[in-house]
């Protein structure tokens, strides 16, 4: 790709955001009156994991509840690696920002009497979870957000285009180079740059969510200069449909929303996975051990979730999703257990960013789950991840509405980064996701790790110097090298060789 600015079409716009998932839309509707572009891969309103998402949104909105109460939770399951602050801030907007999405028409889920049916999940002390059309929580939600884009004159929406690369300045980062729908390159100027794209569980081979979330934004920031923090902190979502076979690629999602309605996982023996009250939660612990438990018994027989009873009855009605996806493959959960592993789910680890969602480098913003905000910690609690893709976006889309420093000059002085964001070729994806799978999959350990990282290095070598390649490879060896340094396990961070032992040597990854 051209790295000379001459011959490529440019224009300049106020806010540039980068992906078009709850977190970017929700930074457009906050900016919109400014001039905003929003550039996504493929179809607004389908791209990205949080039209997939099942769950709901995390927001204390019962008698019983509190914004207080939320954030202990929050702060348990991190795992002490949680910002307080941060926490704060997201549980005490919540009730806020669900009020925000019934004004925008999100059909949520209600009783006959008005009141919001709340549902419970995995390491909540109250049921919490908002959610709209039992499990099609994501799609409804996103599509409420889509048509309120439609609304906004000032917002335009360019799908089909991939951002590749960082357009840099001696002040920061002032937009990006974007492939258009039809291959051609275009330089989009802007004041601000939002980066919301997602995590970069689609590297792994076995993850939920959409294949968007491959690092791109990421090494998007990386070759801007910003910093990232977190990296080893993968969340494994213990119930991804299995199916026969090795499971690998992306994988369909068993909301957690099933097992708080009364769903239990079992091996193939038949027997509980855990007691009725183990004390942790049992089947709704926190997801980082209950995943553990699915990744043994998978390698040993094999792991079922049990749909059976009562709950089997009312499947279609209350979760759509799950009794579609036991019809396309052909099971009876009325008679039958439903095949579950876990697959890599979110990340909580990303782009370094402070309270007002700013990067290391001026101009360059970052939102939604490519942000390591500090809120999640060790251990994402469930549900609160679409929480802080709406409630941190539209702030920050409000406050860029309100700046006076959205200027982008073009045609003055800037370099164009090299092209780290472009896809990634299918060979390498594959290459890429068996390494990360082995190495940093649910439980990891030194030998594991030095070998990973050994057979990164060997895949750098033969892809050569194709650059968004070598952008994820080395995004992988970051991650491998800060899971080695880590020696305790905390939260989804799970060693099996060195807990009270000493540290093991760490290589340099270049």
């Amino acid at each position: 790709m051209s790295r000379d600015s001459r011959d490529v079409p440019a224009e300049r716009v106020d806010v540039l955001v980068i992906g078009s998932g709850v977190a970017g839309l929700s930074v457009a509707l906050g900016a919109a009156g400014r001039r905003v572009c929003v550039v996504t891969p493929q179809q607004l309103g389908f791209d990205g994991s949080s039209m997939l998402a099942q769950g709901g949104i995390a927001a204390a909105m019962g008698e019983d509840d509190s914004p207080g109460r939320h954030a202990g939770d929050t702060l348990a399951a991190g795992a002490g690696r949680c910002d307080p602050t941060q926490v704060a801030r997201l549980t005490a907007a919540a009730p806020a920002t669900v009020e925000w999405l019934a004004g925008l028409g999100c059909p949520l889920d209600r009783f006959e009497d008005g009141r919001l049916s709340l549902g419970l999940e995995a390491a909540h002390s109250r049921a919490r979870i908002v959610h709209a059309g039992g499990d099609r929580s994501g799609a409804l939600l996103m599509a409420a957000l889509v048509q309120a884009i439609g609304k906004q004159e000032s917002v335009s929406v360019r799908a089909g285009w991939r951002a590749v690369a960082p357009l840099l300045s001696a002040s920061g980062v002032t937009g990006a180079r974007v492939r258009a729908r039809d291959g051609s390159l275009r330089d989009i100027h802007a004041g601000a740059t939002v980066l919301a794209t997602g995590g970069l569980t689609a590297l792994f081979e076995c993850y939920t969510g959409s294949p968007q979330a491959d690092g791109g934004g990421h090494c998007f920031a990386s070759e801007a200069g910003a910093a990232l923090s977190d990296l080893e902190f993968v969340q494994f979502h213990p119930t991804a449909f299995a199916g026969a076979g090795s499971p690998s690629g992306a994988m369909p999602l068993l909301t957690e929303a099933l097992r708080g309605a009364g769903a239990r996982l079992r091996r193939r023996d038949g027997s509980l996975l855990f007691g009725l009250d183990d004390g942790e939660g049992g089947d709704l612990g926190p997801r980082d051990r209950v995943a553990r438990a699915v990744h043994e018994a998978s390698r040993s027989g094999g792991a079922f979730l049990d749909l059976r009873g009562g709950l089997a009855g009312r499947l279609a009605q209350s979760f759509p999703t799950a009794a579609a996806l036991c019809r396309q493959q052909g099971i009876d959960p009325a008679r039958e257990l439903v095949p579950v592993s876990p697959a890599a789910h979110y990340h909580m680890g990303g782009i370094t960013v402070d309270a007002a969602a700013s990067t290391s480098v001026p101009g360059l913003y970052a939102v939604g789950e490519v942000a390591c905000t500090g809120v999640h910690g060790a251990n994402r609690l469930a549900s609160n991840s679409l929480l802080e893709g709406l409630a941190f976006g539209r702030d920050l889309g409000q406050r860029l509405a309100a700046s006076e420093r959205l200027s982008p000059a073009v045609g003055g002085r800037f370099k164009v980064g090299a092209p780290v964001a472009d896809m990634l070729a299918p060979d390498v994806h594959q290459r890429l996701g068996a390494c990360l799978w082995r190495a940093v999959g649910p439980v990891r350990d030194a030998g594991g790790l030095l070998a990973g990282l050994a057979e990164l290095e060997q895949l750098a070598f033969q892809v050569g110097d194709a650059p968004a390649a070598m952008a994820r490879i080395r995004l992988a060896e970051v991650l491998l090298q800060a899971a080695l340094r880590r020696t305790d396990s905390v939260g989804a961070h799970w060693r099996s060789d060195v807990n009270g032992a000493e540290a093991v040597p760490v290589l340099h990854a270049a």
